[in-house]
């Protein structure tokens, strides 16, 4: 018999899906091969320009990219990878240019990935936030019954999501020790200069000067809320007008009632991408060396781009 005095969680709110019919041909088409291997894929490789023999052939980025993304959806190592590329060479695509997987490895770890996103022309609506991807260790079982004997490595990954549109718009991964706030500035290099940001959202440990610095760089409008026991800063200090209404609003009323009013809520749609993010491409990451790494997550960002521009859901709550 429970003895916790613990206060009940509210009851969860009861949605329902509007664009059901588009939705479920969505999830269908996540899983057709044709979706996947656009014209820029069968493109034939370039010659060496070496006349040496046995040089190997020159593949695009997009070909790389484009099967890397393969093994992301379909969870395949890079020998399979080759198998299953030559399958649809023979099948359905005679042009495909299919690569070694040692050329695949090799061209990963310094892969220049382009995520595919769709332009609306109206300013983002960023919400960042970061996770982990284990790279190897003891399981969370294994630790618990016994003790670790391995000590778990894991690499943290940083997105920006544009709310409106739920396209990721920059990731990066870094190590486990860096800080959420020290790497926003680089998050918003990766999105254009001409590209128009309305609001950049995130959680309380982007709320230091050099994050609002970068914010105010970018012409945007800050959601995060101040730590708790924060103090005013300097008007000079960029982004202090805005944190000290924050401040003053949440001395007055309640972080609670502050947050609701300004639409801090939205930073919640980045804990869903999270979820998203390690559902539909796993929990650990396939690389070994650093570079692959990070081109991993970034094709991992790539390919939740495309599932999301083939269906979103709409959903409304209704209980």
């Amino acid at each position: 018999m429970r003895k916790d005095n613990r206060q009940q969680a509210e009851p969860k709110g009861v949605y329902r899906v509007k664009n059901w019919a588009q939705y479920n041909k969505g999830l269908i088409a996540r899983g057709d091969v044709t979706m996947w291997v656009e014209e820029s894929l069968l493109v034939p490789p370039a010659k060496a320009q070496s006349p040496k023999r046995g040089h190997p052939l020159v593949y695009t980025d997009a070909l790389i990219q484009g099967l890397l993304g393969l093994k992301q959806v379909f969870h395949l190592p890079l020998r399979a990878l080759q198998g299953f590329a030559q399958s649809l060479r023979t099948l359905a695509f005679p042009t495909l240019p299919v690569p070694n997987y040692t050329t695949l490895s090799r061209r990963a770890q310094n892969l220049n990935v382009v995520l595919p996103a769709s332009r609306t022309g109206e300013s983002l609506h960023l919400v960042i936030d970061s996770t982990g991807l284990k790279l190897y260790g003891d399981g969370e079982w294994k630790v618990r019954k016994h003790g670790w004997s391995k000590r778990r490595t894991w690499r943290k990954v940083h997105l920006a999501m544009d709310a409106n549109t739920g396209q990721i718009r920059a990731a990066l991964m870094t190590h486990q020790d860096v800080g959420d706030g020290e790497v926003l500035a680089d998050l918003l290099d990766q999105i254009p200069a001409d590209t128009p940001i309305d609001t950049i959202g995130g959680d309380g440990a982007y709320d230091s000067k050099p994050c609002h610095a970068a914010i105010a760089a970018r012409d945007a409008q800050p959601s995060i809320p101040p730590r708790d026991g924060a103090k005013p800063w300097s008007e000079s200090t960029p982004g202090a007008a805005w944190r000290n209404e924050a401040i003053d609003v949440i001395e007055k009323s309640s972080r609670r009632e502050w947050k609701a009013a300004s639409g801090y809520h939205r930073r919640s749609l980045a804990e869903t991408l999270m979820y998203r993010l390690k559902t539909l491409t796993g929990h650990s990451l396939w690389a070994r060396e650093i570079g692959s790494q990070a081109t991993e997550v970034a094709i991992r960002a790539g390919v939740l781009n495309r599932m999301v521009a083939l269906a979103r859901p709409q959903s409304v709550c209704i209980a």
